[in-house]
């Protein structure tokens, strides 16, 4: 079981110095590398810090490295040393930085320089190259590990237990669906040895709680638009507020003001749909897409919304998901790439002969790992 992080509190020390019975919190430490072999989750909310963490990880490690030989040998397995930091991100993330350095950390509100000690990496094969050009690098950053694939866990803990090098995730392991995020974010949480928990202020402008969830949606003329359930897993996205339907904006939420529409659909509806067309009728499935792509007050997608949100006081915001573009597109991209309901051959007919954006399907299935070929076509 992995231990979760809490300090012991400073309150004897503090009544020691003479002060009355008060509320004493955790002690805010500097980073433990002493300790050989960790798998140290930062897990929370987008907006949560878990990347400003690991740049404080960063600072931390630097002061450390400042420190005698006898630190060395303190903090060292063989040839490593787990005060040299490595940060490692995802080829795939690269468009959230454009305005920062190639070399920088970056967190909201800032970045740190990280030299050479960086890379971008597609997958855990990468990952394998990096350890090797690195034997003295004792500690890795890897940033969102959620985003890669589930060998990933694997090579980390091996690498880890053989060489007493420690490994840090600052990751989401919830996804917008507030489900384990994938396949690799549940093997994270079985090899880990250490969780660090944190969590956000709702980010509702009516909202003072704590937020443990990451909230997607759309900001389509002025209006927030939940992102529905079947919208695509994986979806990069910036700190910066975006317009129209192609790229979602993220919050940190609280239950309350975590709106996910669509959930009951996708299981009712959507699934029993690709489910049906898998054994050969496709046209019930035809017939829901070709709705949400041309006429979607008439799908089963908006009756459904409208039955169970009409009266609910948050009804208007959860029916304004209906509104952005690519909901058919997602919608067979979801039965495709997720539940494997559909074939590839299906999935380009239906393309085809309902005209949908190919281009928009094309990226959105790459991103997700299910790479399909499909004639050229223009975003909408």
């Amino acid at each position: 079981m992995p231990h979760i992080e809490k300090k012991e509190s400073g309150e004897d020390f503090l009544k020691s110095l003479g002060f009355p019975t008060i509320t004493v919190h955790d002690t805010f430490t500097h980073f433990d590398f002493l300790s050989p072999g960790r798998r140290v989750l930062l897990i929370g909310p987008m907006g949560s810090g878990k990347t400003e963490f690991a740049a404080r990880v960063w600072r931390d490690a630097a002061i450390a490295q400042k420190k005698s030989e006898r630190v060395r040998a303190m903090t060292s397995t063989g040839m490593l040393d787990r005060r040299k930091v490595f940060f490692i991100r995802s080829e795939i993330d690269s468009s959230r930085f454009q305005d920062y350095p190639d070399d920088a950390l970056c967190y909201r509100g800032g970045y740190v320089r990280c030299g050479e000690n960086i890379a971008k990496i597609r997958d855990s094969f990468g990952l394998e190259e990096v350890l090797k050009d690195n034997p003295e690098v004792g500690t890795y950053i890897i940033d969102e590990a959620s985003f890669f694939d589930e060998r990933l866990a694997y090579v980390v803990r091996n690498y880890s237990m053989e060489k007493g090098c420690m490994f840090i995730f600052p990751t989401l392991i919830l996804n917008f669906r507030k489900d384990i995020f994938n396949s690799t974010a549940r093997l994270m949480l079985d090899i880990a040895t250490d969780v660090i928990p944190l969590t956000a202020y709702c980010e509702h402008p009516d909202c003072m709680d704590s937020a443990f969830y990451t909230y997607r949606y759309y900001q389509v003329e002025g209006k927030e638009c939940p992102a529905l359930y079947f919208d695509p897993l994986i979806v990069v996205g910036g700190d910066k507020i975006k317009d129209g339907s192609l790229e979602p904006n993220y919050a940190s939420r609280c239950d309350r003001h975590h709106f996910l529409p669509a959930k009951e659909y996708t299981f009712f509806t959507l699934k029993p749909l690709g489910e049906e067309a898998g054994k050969g009728n496709a046209e019930p499935l035809y017939k829901e897409i070709r709705a949400l792509n041309e006429d979607k007050e008439h799908s089963e997608l908006y009756r459904n919304l409208m039955l169970r949100y009409g009266s609910d006081p948050d009804g208007e915001i959860y029916t304004n998901a209906i509104i952005p573009n690519h909901i058919a597109e997602k919608a067979l991209c979801y039965l495709f790439s997720e539940q494997n309901m559909i074939g590839e051959t299906l999935l380009l007919k239906m393309a085809k002969d309902l005209e949908l954006d190919t281009a928009y399907m094309s990226k959105t299935l790459s991103d997700n790992r299910h790479p399909v070929s499909f004639e050229q076509g223009s975003l909408l």
